[in-house]
C-alpha cells in the first residue's frame, strides 16, 4: 500500500528584475541582485495508504511545485519527501514523447521510463491500444496526432498497471468529454482497489467525487486540511476575499463540526428558514411545494443587493443554485438599517430521497466573487422523504410514465 510523508518542504526560486541583473550576478556572485520567491515553505502532511486527497488553491499557490518535488522532477531547498510504493504521475501527459516516433514506439519508451520491461510492455500493448482507442494511428508518427489523441495514449500507458500511488495534476482537462469520463472511471477503480491518490483540480465537483480529504494551499503555504466540502467552501471564500475587504470565519453549527461564513458584512443574513404549507419544517416529501427564505439586514447603503441560494447533496455536490440577479429580482438602493425577508418558492421539489443542505449568499452583481457581503455555507439542512409517487433513486425526481408496446 502506498503512502506519502512530507516534512517541512520548501522550494525557493530566484527572481531577477532583468536579464542584465542575472548576467551581472553571474559575473559577480558576491553581489546579490535577485529577490527570493518561496513557491513552497514549511509544508508538512501525510497521506495514508488508500486515502484520496485533493490539492486545491489559486494559480501560483504551489500545487504543481509540490507534485514535481514528490515525483522527483524538482528538488526542494528544504525538507524531504518519503514515498512508500510504486508511483505513477499524470502531470503533463505526453511530455517526453517524440513527435517523429510512432505511438507504439512512444508507448514502449514511456513504459520503460515508468520502470516496465520491454516484455511487460509488449504484454500490456493490446490493453493500451484498446483503452486509448486511436485505431491505426498507433503505428503513425506522433506529429500526426491531435492533442486529444496524445492525451489518450499517454494516459493509457501511464495507467496500464495499477500504481500504489497515483498523482494527477489537471492532466485530463484537455481530453474530450468521452475520454475524460472513461479516465475518471479508471482513477475511481484504482482508488477503490486501494491506490493512494493525490489529485490537483480546480473543479470542486471532481474533488468532491474523487477525494475523501482536501488540502488548501495559498501563496506556497498549507493553510487548511480537512473534509473536501469544508475546504472548498473556505477556498471559495478566499477567492471572494481577493476582490473585497471581508472576514472569513468558522461558526459552530448543528449541521457539522463547523461551517464557513465569510463576507464584508455590509449586509448580513440574520435568519434562514424552510417552510411548507404547515409552517417551518426540516423534512419534505418528494414533489411537495417548499419555500426557502432568509432574513436580511442592511448594514451599509448599497447600490445593489443580490441574494443567492445553493442546494447541495450530502456529499457536498452542487445540485441547484440561482440568485435574484438571474431571476431579475435584485434590490437596488438599499439603506443601512433596512431589513427584508427574501423568499425562494419551489412549486414542486423534485429532489430524490436523502439529506441536503442549503447555503445562502449576499453580494452584488451576478456572483459572490464581486462584493461578497455574507456567504453562509450550510445555513440549514433538510431531508427529502418519499412521496405518493413511485420509488426512485438518485438526487433528482423526474415525473415518468412506463408502458409496454408491440
Amino acid at each position: 500500500m502506498g503512502y506519502l510523508r512530507i516534512r517541512n518542504l520548501g522550494k525557493v526560486y530566484k527572481r531577477y528584475p532583468s536579464n542584465r541583473a542575472r548576467l551581472l550576478e553571474w559575473l559577480n556572485p558576491s553581489r546579490q541582485r535577485h529577490a527570493q520567491h518561496w513557491a513552497l515553505r514549511g509544508v508538512s502532511f501525510e497521506v495514508h495508504p488508500g486515502e484520496a486527497v485533493g490539492i486545491v488553491g489559486n494559480n501560483g499557490a504551489g500545487k504543481s511545485t509540490l507534485l514535481k518535488i514528490i515525483v522527483g522532477t524538482t528538488h526542494p531547498n528544504e525538507g524531504h519527501v518519503e514515498l512508500g510504493g510504486r508511483i505513477a504521475a499524470l502531470l503533463e501527459l505526453g511530455m517526453g514523447f517524440h513527435p517523429e516516433f510512432t505511438g507504439r514506439q512512444n508507448a514502449y519508451m514511456s513504459g520503460q521510463i515508468l520502470g516496465l520491461t520491454g516484455a511487460h510492455i509488449s504484454k500490456l500493448m493490446p490493453e493500451i491500444e484498446t483503452f486509448a482507442e486511436i485505431g491505426d494511428y498507433i503505428d503513425q508518427p506522433l506529429r500526426t496526432y491531435s492533442s486529444g489523441m496524445v492525451v489518450r495514449l499517454a494516459f493509457s500507458v501511464a495507467t496500464a498497471v495499477r500504481p500504489e500511488i497515483l498523482i494527477v495534476d489537471e492532466a485530463l482537462s484537455v481530453g474530450d468529454a468521452y475520454f475524460q469520463h472513461k479516465s475518471f472511471e479508471r482513477i475511481r477503480q484504482f482508488r477503490d482497489e486501494g491506490t493512494t491518490l493525490l489529485f490537483v483540480s480546480h473543479s470542486p465537483g471532481t474533488i468532491k467525487s474523487l477525494c475523501n480529504r482536501a488540502i488548501l494551499f495559498d501563496q506556497g503555504i498549507l493553510i487548511r486540511d480537512g473534509e473536501p466540502d469544508n475546504i472548498l467552501d473556505y477556498y471559495n471564500a478566499i477567492i471572494a476575499k481577493k476582490t473585497a475587504d471581508q472576514q472569513i470565519r468558522e461558526i459552530e453549527s448543528d449541521v457539522q463540526k463547523s461551517v464557513i461564513r465569510s463576507g464584508s458584512h455590509a449586509a448580513t443574513i440574520e435568519e434562514v428558514d424552510m417552510l411548507d404549507a404547515s409552517g417551518s419544517v426540516r423534512a419534505i416529501r418528494i414533489g411537495d411545494p417548499v419555500r426557502f427564505r432568509a432574513h436580511v439586514k442592511i448594514n451599509e447603503t448599497l447600490a445593489e443587493l443580490t441574494v443567492g441560494i445553493l442546494i447541495r447533496d450530502r456529499l457536498g455536490n452542487d445540485i441547484f443554485g440561482t440568485n435574484t440577479w438571474h431571476l431579475g429580482a435584485s434590490r437596488r438602493d438599499t439603506r443601512a438599517g433596512e431589513k427584508y425577508w427574501v423568499e425562494f418558492d419551489l412549486p414542486v421539489l423534485n429532489l430524490g430521497v436523502g439529506n441536503y443542505s442549503v447555503s445562502f449568499a449576499l453580494h452584488s452583481g451576478e456572483t459572490h466573487v464581486t462584493n461578497n457581503y455574507d456567504w453562509w455555507n450550510q445555513a440549514l439542512v433538510f431531508q427529502v422523504i418519499p412521496g405518493p409517487g413511485p420509488c426512485a433513486i438518485g438526487v433528482s425526481y423526474l415525473p415518468i410514465v412506463s408502458r409496454w408496446d408491440h
